[in-house]
């Protein structure tokens, strides 16, 4: 079986724990993604799934594994995930709990790779899980950060893809001016 994950944020720079037999390539499955989480373990606004967001594009890379559950289980542990939250990494086919996603599948059929796994982590923001912030929410918490925690939010901003340019993305270079990095303009990351 071929595995691909699916990605669209700090997990492009910082594999770390996820074993890829591939550079990242762009033309993955477009995604709902915002910048709509704060993290629990780092001082970021990180992209996540949301609903209700615009489709953004994302990236793909091969897992080096051909086993579904040793890939969710890098995944799980790249990203922290708790083993009360496996519904956290999305996959197709869809188990542990992770909903099917028919976009992903459709995209996984069209390029005939055999399955997928995505960080499928809720907004958070305020302590709340599913609780998406309003933009100007959002920005004011941002703008609240200080010393290193500033410096990291805007690196993570800064340094994802350009042309994952959400409505909060747009509004935060306009208010706080962490505009893309010049590495973020790019079409394919080794």
């Amino acid at each position: 079986m071929n595995i691909v994950c699916i990605a669209w944020g700090s997990l492009l720079w910082k594999p770390q724990g996820l074993k890829l037999a591939s550079g990242w390539h762009p033309g993955g499955p477009a995604m709902p993604i915002e910048f709509a989480r704060q993290s629990d373990d780092s001082p970021e606004l990180a992209l996540v799934l949301c609903d209700s967001a615009r489709l953004m594009p994302t990236y793909w890379a091969y897992v080096a594994t051909r086993d579904l559950d040793t890939a969710r289980a890098m995944l799980c542990a790249r990203e922290k995930i708790r083993p009360a939250f496996p519904e956290w990494v999305g996959s197709v086919p869809a188990q542990d709990g992770a909903e099917d996603n028919p976009r992903v599948a459709a995209w996984l059929r069209a390029k005939g790779i055999d399955a997928a796994i995505w960080t499928a982590i809720p907004p958070k923001f305020d302590g709340v899980s599913g609780r998406v912030p309003t933009v100007d929410e959002a920005v004011a918490w941002l703008d609240s950060c200080s010393g290193a925690q500033r410096d990291a939010a805007e690196d993570y901003i800064r340094r994802t893809p350009a042309h994952i340019d959400t409505p909060y993305r747009r509004i935060i270079a306009a208010r706080l001016g962490w505009h893309p990095l010049r590495e973020a303009h790019v079409t394919q990351i080794r």
